[in-house]
């Protein structure tokens, strides 16, 4: 039997219409937990970007990872369309996937 995965494009922000920050995971519970504890260094951290506002499943990891790249071309004001489409009050998601 094969196995079943799940992968994940999404999006962080450090406040309503703050800094934006576009990722990749299989994990996603794990991935945003590793972001609010700032468990890795990098933009995230320096920025305080925690706050997961969007996020996609995929069951393939390639579309995944060209959704992500394409999102991260895009234009800021396409990208908080994006969010605002699904989280019109920016509430952080974090707790719904837990």
């Amino acid at each position: 039997m094969a196995k079943e995965h799940r992968y994940f494009v999404y999006i962080l922000t450090s406040k309503r219409h703050g800094t934006l920050y576009v990722g990749v995971t299989s994990n996603l519970a794990g991935r945003i937990y590793e972001h609010k504890k700032d468990l890795r260094e990098g933009f995230t951290k320096k920025y305080g970007v925690h706050l997961l506002v969007w996020f996609e499943e995929y069951a393939y990891i390639q579309d995944a990872i060209l959704r992500e790249k394409r999102i991260k071309k895009w234009r800021r004001v396409w990208k908080i369309e994006l969010i605002e489409n699904v989280n019109p009050d920016w509430i952080d998601l974090f707790e719904q996937i837990v």
